[in-house]
């Protein structure tokens, strides 16, 4: 049975479902019990204190006890409230987390999920703004999921939790408050498999996280005039380039949307499989919509100007059209 919820509750759903099913999933990060955090508010007194932590304001520490509570059996779930803070871990992440498998040859497995709150939620400057999921993406050995949607929220983080390696699972704090139909019962949706939003012949949109839905209302904004097909790859490691390059090879044109920085960005990644893989099926450069490689901006007309937005990936649309 479906119902409609957020998609902070699909995500509290996941973790509250996943921590009955398997005794080894914890829960830590900063103020993960507090009641005004939605995703996981009201795990602490279901499971106990032993099971859902507070961390303190130190992501050094409470990421690489992360770390080695993966090695050591357990499965945590760890979040870092604002995805910039864990730029002060990046060993702890980068290093041990992502590459502690690789080094034992398989020996060491580690199984852990780390939950990123990130992107722009109006005005909250450079160091609480950023998206940083390329930073993720460039690391062998993490596999990065951006759901958009509360349906995917649910199924990508219960797929997270169970797959026995490292998992950079990102929530844009905008996309929190809404709504989708949700099923009731556990299910999972695969890594690697690109979600068809919307169909079209003429372009075709590639985007992440909160910007796909602009994509969307882009899409719908320019119907009659051009036929947009809007594609949410759900993953960007394992990436479906499969279906980046069928859609291609149908519509002959591509824009690619993120809200992280453009440069050495997801952007950059699509466009450059398109050219490397698809090229012949081109019919116009590829057009990006990102941060244009500034920090984000205090000022909130600043912050606007900066990020992605419906108006700007339908203009970039109508510019490969007339390419």
């Amino acid at each position: 049975m479906t119902r409609m919820i957020t998609y902070a509750e699909a995500v509290n759903e996941a973790l509250r479902a996943e921590m009955r099913r398997d005794h080894r999933v914890i829960l830590f990060g900063e103020n993960v019990s507090s009641g005004w955090r939605p995703a996981t508010k009201g795990l602490k007194e279901m499971f106990g204190r032993e099971r859902v932590r507070d961390a303190p304001i130190t992501e050094t520490a409470f990421i690489g006890a992360g770390v080695g509570a993966a090695i050591a059996g357990l499965r945590p779930v760890v979040e870092l409230m604002l995805v910039d803070f864990g730029l002060v871990a990046m060993d702890q992440i980068l290093n041990q987390m992502a590459k502690t498998t690789y080094m034992t040859g398989a020996a060491v497995n580690v199984p852990m999920v780390l939950r990123c709150v990130y992107g722009a939620a109006g005005g909250a400057a450079a160091t609480h703004s950023e998206t940083l999921t390329a930073l993720y993406a460039h690391m062998p050995g993490v596999k990065v999921a951006a759901p958009s949607n509360p349906y995917d929220a649910k199924g990508l983080l219960v797929t997270a939790i169970r797959d026995p390696n490292p998992v950079a699972y990102f929530e844009h704090t905008l996309l929190y408050p809404t709504e989708a139909e949700v099923p009731e019962e556990q299910y999972t949706v695969p890594f690697g498999v690109a979600n068809l939003v919307r169909e079209g012949v003429d372009a075709t949109v590639v985007a992440t996280g909160r910007t796909v839905g602009m994509a969307a209302e882009a899409a719908d904004r320019l119907r009659g005039d051009v036929s947009v097909e809007v594609l949410d790859p759900r993953t960007l490691v394992p990436l479906d380039e499969e279906a980046i390059l069928r859609s291609v090879a149908k519509t002959g044109r591509l824009v690619v949307v993120d809200e992280d920085y453009e440069r050495c960005g997801f952007t950059a990644e699509v466009a450059a499989i398109a050219a490397e893989k698809g090229f012949h099926s081109l019919e116009a450069p590829v057009a990006r919509v990102a941060n244009p490689n500034v920090p984000i901006p205090f000022n909130r007309r600043l912050e606007r100007h900066v990020l992605p937005d419906k108006e700007k990936i339908a203009r970039a649309i109508k510019a490969v059209m007339k390419s």
